[in-house]
């Protein structure tokens, strides 16, 4: 019986495979245990450009808008930007919310988009401000944010809906006076080639002049450093006024005025159309200031919207003998969004003399009423005497009104109410000079 169970385990063992691990190497078993390597995968062909690509730079395009999600049908509508609505009356800040700190911060559009953004919303009751600020010291003061700043209207605080820092392309009316005397016409002439130096490819001019009356001598505007402005500015140049004492009573007062031994005006002899047998009257000065300023606010307000509109004037500011009158020409620099800059020469440049011309005598010429406008438009004036600083003047404005902040917001009054809305910007820093309009009125142009 044992020899038949031992039989039949040696002939289990002998069936065994060849290949059985009972009969390998250690190692060679080892290696049969290991799952099997894959195989590398095969190189395959690049896919190709399909019709509607869709990335960051699309072939023929570059890098343009934001592509469309790929689930997005092509017959979906685009998405407009939602427009900017009017702030409602109950966001006025009155009464204890005046000194408060603006929490909600206005629209503030990115580098280079702020004219777009004026431009967008000019059809509602939106009300734009430029505003310059400056040190104790005259310097221009950057890095100021919308929390510093406050606006009333007719004395009620305003949320500004609207800041930038952007500068916009300036439209530049320039007026030269032709009635200053002799002296001081000379260093203006000298002057005028320093005027394209302060201005940029993106502004526009037009050149009037006035002496008994204004004249516009560009025909319109061009651009500021075009070959045509030089050639237009050479022929602004005049030789001024005599300075002549005249002699109205005595032997003499016959023909106080001689040149080669003839009287100049003969309207100023005794018994002619002007005094009596022994005295003359002395003609009045005629400086058309007014009538020039008109005359340059009508050319800019055809100017398009996005441009900052100003009026440069090269004056002492002498007022007599205008058609148009202060008020008249006032509104309607408000009504257009006009700024009035200058450099006074002459007299009103004068140490101590120049802060006297801003009185006015009663039945008398005004000896300076630039200081009136300028206040009133928010604009800015520089007093200089020599050449050199007449042609820094020009540079130095320039830049104070291309570096204005712009602040805009929303009228709690209706745009039909067309009187003059008194405006006041302040800054909650000390030592600044806030520079900016002093009230604004409504045309038929905010209503379109």
């Amino acid at each position: 019986m044992k020899l038949g169970l031992t039989a039949i385990a040696l002939a289990a063992l002998l069936s065994l495979s060849p290949n059985s691990g009972l009969h390998m190497s250690p190692v060679a078993l080892a290696q049969q245990q290991q799952p099997p390597v894959p195989d590398a995968p095969q190189p395959q062909a690049a896919k190709p450009l399909a019709s509607d690509v869709n990335g960051p730079i699309t072939p023929g395009i570059g890098a343009g808008e934001t592509p469309s999600e790929p689930n997005s049908t092509s017959n979906a509508p685009a998405q407009q930007p939602a427009p900017v609505s009017p702030a409602p009356s109950s966001q006025v800040l009155s009464g204890q919310e005046k000194d408060q700190v603006q929490t909600t911060p206005p629209e503030m559009p990115a580098a280079g988009e702020g004219v777009a953004a004026i431009t967008f919303i000019n059809n509602v009751n939106f009300v734009e401000v430029p505003v310059t600020v400056k040190d104790s010291s005259g310097k221009l003061v950057a890095g100021l944010t919308y929390r510093d700043f406050k606006i009333y209207e007719n004395d009620t605080r305003e949320p500004i809906s609207f800041f930038t820092t952007d500068s916009f392309p300036l439209s530049i009316a320039f007026v030269i006076d032709q009635s200053l005397t002799s002296d001081v016409m000379a260093k203006v002439n000298n002057s005028l080639g320093a005027i394209q130096g302060a201005l940029t490819p993106y502004d526009e001019v037009a050149i009037f002049t006035y002496n008994n009356g204004a004249q516009d001598r560009s025909g319109g505007f061009t651009g500021a450093q075009s070959a045509r402005v030089p050639f237009v500015l050479s022929m602004t140049k005049s030789a001024g006024e005599e300075m002549l004492v005249p002699i109205n009573d005595g032997p003499f007062s016959s023909c106080n005025i001689r040149q080669n031994g003839n009287c100049v005006d003969p309207n100023l002899q005794a018994g002619k159309s002007a005094g009596g047998s022994t005295w003359t009257p002395i003609p009045k000065e005629i400086h058309t200031l007014n009538d020039a300023i008109l005359a340059a606010a009508k050319e800019l307000s055809t100017r398009p919207k996005g441009r900052r509109r100003i009026i440069y004037v090269i004056s002492d500011g002498k007022e007599y003998g205008s058609k148009a009158k202060y008020k008249d020409v006032r509104d309607y620099l408000m009504q257009n969004k006009t700024a009035v800059y200058g450099t006074l020469v002459g007299d009103s440049a004068r140490w101590g003399e120049g802060y006297l011309s801003r009185y006015h005598v009663p039945h008398m010429m005004t000896d300076n009423i630039l200081i009136a406008y300028a206040h009133t438009t928010g604009g800015v004036l520089d007093s200089e005497r020599g050449v050199n600083g007449i042609e820094k003047s020009y540079a130095k404005i320039a830049e104070e009104a291309r570096a204005s902040y712009t602040l805009g917001y929303y009228s709690h009054l209706p745009i039909i109410d067309t009187r003059t809305r008194k405006i006041d910007v302040r800054v909650d820093r000390p030592g600044m000079e806030v520079i900016a309009k002093t009230g604004y009125k409504t045309s038929g142009q905010d209503a379109r």
